[in-house]
């Protein structure tokens, strides 16, 4: 089991997702949880890491549990997921190459999509946050 702490930030109604250097899929921004760290601590660290950007007015959105994108079979991700404005504007750094909205439509059109983001699309849509 994979726990990772995931950020849910909404702009014009679609869903921020993250592509790392050298990956095609776009993942939720957020990253594993550290020992001893809990999902929400993990969160303020990797969203600083990857997009350089603080977050306010944070709520746990709910964890999502599904395949683990890109490991072996069987491996299951745990994803805490938490909606929230960011400080400034996001900018890629260390390992992200680029970032992106999308909407569940055209995040579920990409060639791959990570199962735990499809989750989150879909809870969002289902609450009236984003766009299919």
């Amino acid at each position: 089991m994979i726990r990772t702490a995931a950020l849910a930030h909404i702009r014009d109604r679609r869903l921020i997702q993250t592509r790392s250097t050298g990956k095609t899929v776009f993942y939720m921004a957020g990253g594993k949880i550290d020992s001893g760290e809990s999902p929400l601590q993990a969160l303020h660290r990797e969203v600083r890491e990857e997009l350089g950007v603080g977050v306010t007015e944070v709520s746990e959105l709910g964890v999502f549990e599904a395949d683990a994108y890109g490991h072996t079979a069987g491996t299951r991700l745990h994803m805490t997921c938490f909606l929230a404005e960011v400080t400034a504007e996001p900018s890629p750094l260390g390992e992200i190459a680029e970032f992106r909205y999308f909407t569940g439509a055209e995040y579920a059109a990409m060639p791959e999509v990570a199962p735990g983001s499809l989750l989150v699309f879909e809870h969002l849509h289902r609450l009236g946050l984003v766009d299919w």
